[in-house]
């Protein structure tokens, strides 16, 4: 069981160092498509499935919501490819308005992928939210 404490982090960057922590001999540096990597193992996480209890939850729900990801999104629209452009200043417009998922949902997702009836399943990471 791998745990990640709400508690000790108030915007990505701190989520990004919270779940570095639990690596051995890798650091995570926030990259999503990295994480969704990370998962599936091979970079300290634990062989054939695991828990990941993520501790006060509902903080980080908050602390990873609509304005984390405008914040996120806008360090993306720096550096994405320009014809991608388009749909990341659309997502930037939803999450300003408070729509659309959040950077906490997105995580969450991506866990999800690898758990109980997701389309990476075999990776067996179990989820939980406290």
């Amino acid at each position: 069981m791998l745990v990640v404490d709400g508690s000790n982090f108030a915007d990505f960057g701190g989520f990004a160092r919270e779940f570095s922590r639990l690596l051995c001999h890798y650091t995570w540096r926030g990259n999503l498509d990295a994480f969704n990597d990370i998962l599936r193992g091979g970079f300290g996480t634990p062989e054939n499935g695991w828990v990941l209890r993520w501790l006060d939850s509902e903080k980080s729900r908050s602390a990873l919501g609509h304005e984390a990801t405008a914040r996120r999104l806008e360090g993306l629209l720096t550096t994405c490819h320009p014809s991608n452009r388009s749909g990341i200043r659309a997502r930037i417009a939803n999450a300003r308005r408070g729509e659309g998922p959040t950077l906490f949902d997105e995580i969450v997702e991506i866990i999800r992928i690898h758990g109980p009836g997701g389309d990476e399943s075999e990776d067996g990471v179990l989820l939980e939210l406290r």
